[in-house]
């Protein structure tokens, strides 16, 4: 759409591009590519979390580096900074967003746009954001960003599946952060809210090296919350964030326990399965008892929920080896109210009522941002 729609906000100018390997079009053409044929002028380019390839483990350090290809030098906003510095904008006019957000609060893609825009709004420059479809549709589940419990993965106050694009979102921070960008979104089209990856007919990429499917992404919502237990969510094997495990797992009276409840779109399975380094800080190398989930309706799917129901088993048959980490599952949940909930064995029903009100709020205020339907 930028090139056929809204090539006059790049025209004649220098332009930055923030992106990665996932950063392609419906032919598979890269935006460095696709830029570079259009005759766009890139002078630098900016990676996120993971790398300009994709190929770093979440929360490792990504080293700037220059593209052997274009010998433009990609500078790394997820390593000593995490916002370009006024010395990689001297040569930039425009900085230019094409990231494959994945639809849940924790993804830093967001964090790094939040980041981006506020050095561009620092030195006057203006940013474009290149849109796209939210790959698990617009549905918006889960509890709401307490501000308190800021932090880079949970830079908005939105639930943990918000049902935004990474567009949408970066209209709501310039708003409510009061950022001041001087913001462009260029909308896909023909997307609607309710549309999921399967029908827009784009290509697969995965955005990172443990969300591998679309599977991945479906469930990523509701298992990374175990990433804040003593659980492995399978990080270093084929179906991360597909499975939950442990040494000490009783698989068979924890989905014993679970299978009470009535969860739509989603199916369990026992597995073993063996996390490896460095993927896995938990239970490198170690054979695990697993719970494989396996989504059998996408559209009446909710993986919150489904995390819930699962978490509520764990604490009743493990209560004493669940092992919360209450720094690390209070930043994924937004808050602490969460945890707190489990551990005094409130009902998932209520935990789900009481996240109503936020919801409302949320849908209020997020409103005006909306570009699609």
């Amino acid at each position: 759409m930028l090139l056929t729609d809204s090539i006059r906000l790049v025209a004649g100018q220098r332009v930055g591009l923030v992106t990665n390997h996932a950063g392609i079009d419906r032919a598979g053409v890269h935006a460095v590519e696709g830029l570079r044929r259009a005759g766009v002028r890139l002078t630098a380019l900016f990676s996120p979390e993971h790398g300009f390839r994709g190929l770093v483990d979440a929360g490792e350090s990504v080293a700037s580096s220059v593209d052997s290809a274009t010998d433009l030098p990609i500078y790394s906003l997820y390593g000593r900074t995490s916002a370009p510095t006024s010395e990689m904008l001297q040569g930039v006019d425009v900085l230019v967003i094409d990231l494959p957000d994945v639809g849940a609060r924790y993804y830093t893609y967001i964090s790094t746009t939040i980041a981006v825009m506020r050095a561009a709004a620092a030195l006057g420059k203006s940013v474009v954001v290149l849109d796209r479809p939210n790959p698990i549709g617009g549905a918006v589940q889960g509890p709401v960003l307490d501000p308190a419990f800021r932090s880079f993965v949970g830079s908005l106050q939105v639930p943990i599946r918000h049902g935004l694009t990474l567009g949408e979102q970066a209209r709501l921070a310039n708003a409510e952060l009061a950022i001041g960008a001087r913001l462009t979104v260029v909308a896909a089209a023909g997307w609607r809210r309710r549309d999921d990856a399967t029908v827009t007919g784009l290509p697969f990429r995965a955005p990172s090296p443990n969300l591998q499917s679309l599977e991945s992404l479906f469930h990523y919502p509701g298992t990374c919350l175990f990433e804040g237990t003593a659980l492995s969510v399978g990080r270093g094997t084929d179906a991360a964030f597909r499975q939950i495990g442990a040494p000490w797992l009783d698989t068979t009276r924890v989905l014993a326990k679970a299978r009470r409840a009535t969860l739509k779109g989603v199916r369990f399975e026992s597995v073993t399965f063996t996390p490896v380094r460095p993927g896995d800080g938990k239970h490198p190398d170690v054979p695990l008892a697993g719970i494989r989930f396996v989504m059998t309706d996408r559209r009446t799917y909710d993986p919150i929920r489904t995390a819930l129901v699962l978490l509520e088993a764990v604490v009743a048959v493990h209560p004493d080896q669940v092992g919360f980490i209450p720094a690390s599952f209070d930043r994924l949940a937004g808050g602490s109210t969460l945890r707190i909930d489990l551990l005094a064995r409130r009902p998932v029903p209520a935990i789900l009522a009481s996240w109503k009100p936020g919801l409302e709020d949320f849908r209020r205020r997020s409103s005006p941002f909306l570009l699609y339907r």
